[in-house]
């Protein structure tokens, strides 16, 4: 089994009705396996997009549709390990966020083992971003490709439109299943596989591969009476029980403290499907994308506590690179209803900012990220900020939470004032309209971000070691 390098996030999936807007939202932290992996926010044009695409990471190759789409993505900030694309939306308001890494089992490995040159992460976004008009036909294109070559990993993927929100898991090589996330449900996805009970006659919620019963059959692998794609073809593991549920623990429990109350992290019966005692908001993701296990005894900041001996894998850790959350707006008009929220490096101590995606360009300060510190780039900053703030985090965290208030705050008031800007513009001058109040977004946040570090910086010199007060001698 090839471990993808990006093999460490965690997803929230929110229903139109289950939003406090109405909007579809989807969210996902892109997680690498080391803590400092630069990522750049752009725009790839039709003629950008190769008409061959040949992997880095295997020998994967296909050629691709004619006539792709315009899309957002958010790439590695130089390609020769390969693209990893991750999240964007593309110019027929359609999201897509891959990939959530999921857990399986030697027994469906055995029936179906990975495919060494098959697709991966590296691979999904850059494939099927730009070729699909809906949420729906995301599920069938990748399906499809999965069918025909094959998977090298266990992955969840995830496409929304205006309307629908799709979650697709793949189960060994070449088989797969995806379910169309309730209007009013909320989903957390940690690393494991999730989907449980699977209807085969709801073909309005239900998709997977035309063999999937007849393959369960034949190799022996329901374990029981009905059929539970988590239970047949995922895990439970000692890993599962630190590094996986503990994450959906607490996010469930922030979301529905009341039906938690029997639960504990290493539960292995959480539901994938639930329902909030609210509305949830923009803020209440960033939160739990942000958790890092607050106000229990598993918080590896809090006073006393050995962070190496925390029993559990947080959320919002130093191993965070970008948070994209993508909000597709039923209630203005579509040309300017899609905005992909962003936030780069370690999600305790950065904020999301949001940016339109009918656009031709993004911002100078997030697309021109290289692999060289550069505290006038979007990833770098926060980088920065989150290394300090890390080994300082009771000092400077009243600083950095007033910081992402005010920046979340003006992230809101960006949205509303540019709606309201852009609402009688021709089609011809709306995206360069859009482009333009994303770069003064950028630039305004990016200021605040500088500011921010230089804040924590100055304060926290003063009593590193090896400083020397001659006073005390």
């Amino acid at each position: 089994m090839r471990q993808s390098k990006h093999s460490s996030c965690t997803t929230i999936l929110v229903g139109k009705d289950a939003s406090y807007d109405g909007s579809t939202i989807i969210a996902r932290n892109e997680d690498a396996g080391v803590a400092v992996n630069p990522k750049k926010f752009v725009v790839v044009q039709p003629t950008q997009q190769p008409k061959h695409y040949q992997s880095k990471l295997t020998e994967f190759s296909i050629k691709l549709p004619d006539h792709p789409s315009r899309y957002t993505a958010v790439p590695d900030a130089t390609s020769e390990k390969g693209i990893w694309g991750e999240a964007g939306v593309n110019a027929n308001n359609v999201a897509m966020s891959a990939t959530e890494t999921i857990t399986t089992n030697p027994r469906v490995l055995g029936a179906d083992p990975f495919v060494k040159n098959g697709l991966g992460e590296e691979d999904l976004l850059t494939i099927t971003l730009p070729y699909i008009e809906s949420a729906r036909q995301g599920v069938k294109r990748v399906g499809s490709l999965l069918t025909k070559y094959g998977t090298y990993e266990a992955n969840g993927i995830i496409f929304s439109d205006v309307n629908e929100i799709w979650y697709l898991e793949t189960a060994g090589g070449h088989h797969w299943a995806a379910q169309r996330i309730p209007d009013n449900a909320y989903v957390i996805a940690p690393n494991q596989t999730g989907i449980q009970e699977i209807d085969f006659a709801d073909s309005a919620h239900f998709m997977y591969s035309s063999d999937l019963r007849e393959f369960v059959t034949k190799n022996h692998l329901n374990l029981s009476d009905h059929f539970n794609f988590r239970e047949i073809f995922g895990s439970d593991t000692q890993l599962d029980h630190h590094y996986n549920t503990p994450r959906a623990w607490y996010g469930q429990r922030y979301f529905n403290p009341e039906a938690t109350n029997e639960l504990t992290p290493m539960s292995a019966n959480l539901p994938f499907i639930c329902h909030a005692n609210r509305k949830i908001t923009l803020e209440d993701l960033k939160f739990v994308l942000s958790s890092h296990y607050q106000d229990t005894p598993y918080d590896p900041f809090k006073p006393g506590v050995d962070f190496k001996k925390v029993p559990f894998r947080p959320i919002g850790f130093n191993r965070n690179q970008e948070l994209s959350m993508i909000q597709l707006r039923p209630y203005v008009p579509s040309r300017y209803s899609a905005i992909q929220w962003l936030a780069f490096a370690a999600n305790p101590f950065n904020e999301l900012v949001p940016f339109f995606t009918n656009v031709e360009e993004t911002p100078v300060g997030y697309r021109n990220t290289t692999k060289i510190v550069d505290s006038q780039n979007a990833y770098w900053v926060n980088r920065l900020i989150s290394l300090v703030a890390a080994d300082h985090y009771h000092e400077i965290m009243e600083k950095v939470e007033a910081y992402q208030e005010k920046l979340m705050a003006y992230g809101h008031q960006r949205v509303a004032h540019v709606d309201q800007k852009v609402a009688e513009l021709s089609a011809t001058k709306l995206s360069t309209a859009l482009q333009a109040a994303n770069e003064k977004t950028a630039n305004h946040a990016i200021k605040m971000t500088r500011k921010l570090l230089t804040t924590i910086l100055t304060e926290t010199s003063n009593g590193v070691a090896g400083s020397f007060d001659r006073a005390h001698y």
